[in-house]
């Protein structure tokens, strides 16, 4: 087997593991609380730090824009993609506080927060769901390794069985694409009833 063949294997082996541990639960109760919040007329934010930066963007993208379906845009924002306030926050008071801030100044009640750490255990991104907490939003996270603080924080943790970072974060964008397609096709097949 070559090396390539034994990550894929194991690449698809965490996945396995993800849904035999009960993840696709956990997903599919993530859909219904995201849907639920938009038909209150609530928003989603997304956060996250390096390759979970990437990933809350890319979340944002396929809800506002569309997935699989032509639809109207839905109400979803990344809190990474503001340089000016990420790096004024980061300045003024500390990187930690990045997310925090933004979600004190967006986050209402009842809106979502979708929080990303491979670790659990971003300061930043768990300052960020105690804020949003604070505020009475919905917690989502996606984890990794044990669930980190995230698990204890947030209303329902998404947690990928692996140590390894890339791993997981194959786990959280598999995940990411299943979420946004039951977000859109529950919520807009209500619309359409």
């Amino acid at each position: 087997m070559s090396d390539a063949e034994r990550l894929m294997r194991e690449s698809i082996e965490t996945k396995e593991r993800f849904l035999r541990e009960g993840g696709g639960t956990v997903l599919q109760r993530m859909a219904d609380a995201i849907v639920g919040a938009l038909r209150r007329g609530k928003r989603i934010y997304v956060c996250g730090n390096g390759g979970s930066a990437a990933d809350a963007q890319h979340i944002a993208g396929e809800l506002i824009g569309r997935f699989m379906r032509e639809r109207a845009p839905l109400p979803c924002i990344a809190l990474t993609t503001d340089t000016s306030v990420l790096t004024a926050i980061a300045n003024d008071y500390s990187f930690d506080a990045v997310f925090e801030r933004q979600v004190i100044g967006l986050v209402a009640e009842g809106d979502v927060l979708l929080a990303l750490s491979t670790s659990g255990r971003s300061a930043n991104v768990v300052r960020a769901v105690q804020a949003a907490r604070a505020r009475g939003a919905v917690t989502l996270g996606f984890s990794g390794r044990d669930g980190g603080r995230l698990l204890e924080l947030c209303d329902l943790c998404l947690v990928a069985p692996s140590d390894v970072s890339a791993r997981i974060q194959e786990v959280h964008i598999t995940a990411a694409h299943i979420l946004c397609e039951l977000v859109e096709r529950d919520y807009f097949a209500s619309q359409e009833r």
